[in-house]
């Protein structure tokens, strides 16, 4: 798992829209090189979590550590700057543009060569891209490729590339094999294990728990807005996380509240 000391920490994570209460002192603990699974059904409060991790979204109460210091995120600008990256769903990326520019888009390289202009330093990005692309071992036939024209899940591959490619701490993966045949989902879950052993830690929310349990150190539980489980993905089973996920909690989590209740 790496560290015994986390890296991402969310304390006591309160928030309503209105009447509606979407999170309630919510927890989560996050370590280097971990891949935490975070599951639960729809309005569980995945999303809300991470928009709160990224800075969309501002806590009504509670605290986030990274690396062991508070920080308050106003934006996603302030979070991707301390190293959280998000990857949702839709992926974001600019079908029209090559493979390169999009991983680079917003962080474009120049050059200057008579010291009047800056032009686009083509050559640099493609070198730096197709070494970011190896050292992932993301199969892309040409970089000079439309992201338009590639596979779901090679899209799904440079967009993962691109949130890696300016030293992330942790990425956040928002359902990144729904929708891709088999075939893809292997390659995009090797990927994940590929991030982890680069020392990249990854939030991984699916639907898919066998994706889940395929990739994942640790899995958490989100239920109505509360934790409902948050155990290690070796010492747990499916019909347990499905029953902490409608309300029945496993042996697993019983047993860990008793062991605390103890401490």
């Amino acid at each position: 798992m790496g560290s015994s000391e986390p890296l991402v920490r969310m304390v006591q994570i309160c928030k309503s829209f209105g009447p509606v209460r979407a999170l309630h002192n919510v927890h989560l603990t996050l370590y280097p090189r971990q891949v935490l699974g975070l599951v639960g059904d729809n309005a569980a409060g995945k999303s809300t979590l991470m928009k709160i991790l990224t800075g969309a979204y501002q806590p009504d109460s509670g605290e986030i550590y990274l690396e062991g210091k508070r920080v308050h995120f106003a934006s996603p600008a302030d979070s991707r700057a301390a190293g959280i990256e998000m990857v949702y769903q839709d992926l974001a990326l600019a079908g029209n543009l090559t493979v390169t520019g999009n991983i680079f888009l917003g962080h474009e390289l120049t050059r200057n060569p008579m010291g009047l202009f800056r032009f686009l330093d083509d050559k640099k990005m493609e070198q730096q891209a197709a070494e970011l692309l190896h050292r992932l071992r993301i199969e892309i036939r040409s970089l000079r490729q439309r992201v338009e024209n590639l596979s779901g899940g090679q899209r799904q591959s440079v967009a993962i590339a691109r949130a890696t490619a300016f030293n992330a701490k942790v990425i956040i993966m928002d359902e990144p094999t729904a929708s891709l045949a088999v075939r893809e989902v292997g390659k995009v879950l090797d990927l994940i294990k590929t991030l982890r052993e680069h020392g990249v830690a990854v939030i991984l929310i699916s639907h898919r728990l066998q994706d889940v349990f395929a990739v994942s150190d640790r899995m958490m539980v989100l239920r109505h807005g509360q934790v409902a489980g948050d155990v290690q993905t070796d010492k747990t089973n499916m019909d347990e996380i499905v029953g902490m996920m409608v309300g029945s909690r496993g042996g697993a989590w019983k047993e860990a509240q008793a062991v605390a209740a103890e401490g």
